[in-house]
């Protein structure tokens, strides 16, 4: 049940799972996510899903924490202990625009499904990602058959642009005018893109990654502010409007559990290495 395909590290701290699922794919389309869990003990993940197929779906995921670092530690033949989705409203997809994507982190994997449909639209599709440095990038040869470029953003200047991806959007949409901005990534990542993009009036659509439980709207822990109203980013979301988006009350919930997380991964260490 919910047995691991695959399991790779991409890059440090990046992580890839394949996991067997019969109906999830049927269902799956381009912004959703799913949420997991690797044991019984471990916490409810919401991952959104970076690809699909016949045998099962494929996440992509940043170890950080504990309950990150159990499902980076599952081998092949391993099985998760719960596994549900698709959930959240799939991305807007229209044809015939000029999108620019921009993923960073587990995002470089995870606009790949709604850039693929971007183009499958007849939209022209470039791409950004941006990371700390040049051996941070993967699945760059996936992304070129979604592209028509594909732009790099380093802060150590090992490739491409040198510093943050705000810096860099600064003088490229001076000359360039992409009817609709496409972002996954961190939370910091999306809050900077979104400020980047206000002044030139450009509509930018942030996946947000909030701390999620039930996935269903009933517990309300991922609740967002949007627009001036509370939205539920499991069921109104996961994808909403980046100039919308209330940044100080998203950044302030996502650190709520922050001395909790700390002393989760400390006794998980001990634990394991003793």
């Amino acid at each position: 049940m919910y047995e691991i395909l695959k399991s790779e590290r991409l890059v440090p701290n990046i992580h890839l799972l394949k996991i067997e699922s019969e109906f999830i794919p049927k269902k799956a389309r381009p912004g959703q996510f799913v949420i997991l869990q690797a044991d019984e003990r471990g916490e409810r993940i919401p991952l959104t899903l970076a690809d699909w197929d016949e045998e099962g779906i494929t996440v992509i995921f940043l170890t950080i924490g504990t309950s990150t670092r159990k499902l980076a530690a599952l081998k092949e033949g391993d099985s998760l202990y719960t596994l549900v989705g698709p959930l959240g409203r799939p991305t807007e997809i229209s044809s015939h625009r000029e999108v620019l994507g921009i993923g960073g982190c587990y995002g470089i994997g995870a606009i790949y499904p709604a850039l693929k449909a971007f183009q499958e639209a007849g939209s022209s599709v470039r791409t950004i990602i941006e990371a700390r440095s040049a051996n941070l990038f993967y699945w760059t040869d996936r992304l070129s058959r979604v592209s028509g470029e594909i732009l790099y953003v380093t802060r150590d200047g090992s490739k491409g642009f040198t510093g943050h991806i705000d810096q860099f959007l600064k003088d490229y949409l001076k000359e360039n005018h992409p009817d609709l901005v496409y972002v996954v990534g961190c939370t910091f990542l999306l809050y900077l893109v979104a400020e980047a993009t206000r002044p030139f009036g450009i509509k930018t659509i942030v996946s947000l990654n909030p701390i999620m439980i039930d996935g269903t709207g009933m517990c309300g822990v991922c609740r967002v502010i949007v627009g001036g109203k509370t939205k539920f980013a499991c069921v109104d979301g996961p994808e909403f409007d980046g100039h919308e988006v209330d940044w100080n009350v998203l950044f302030a919930r996502k650190h709520s559990y922050f001395d909790e997380e700390l002393r989760s991964l400390s006794f998980f260490e001990c634990e394991r290495y003793g």
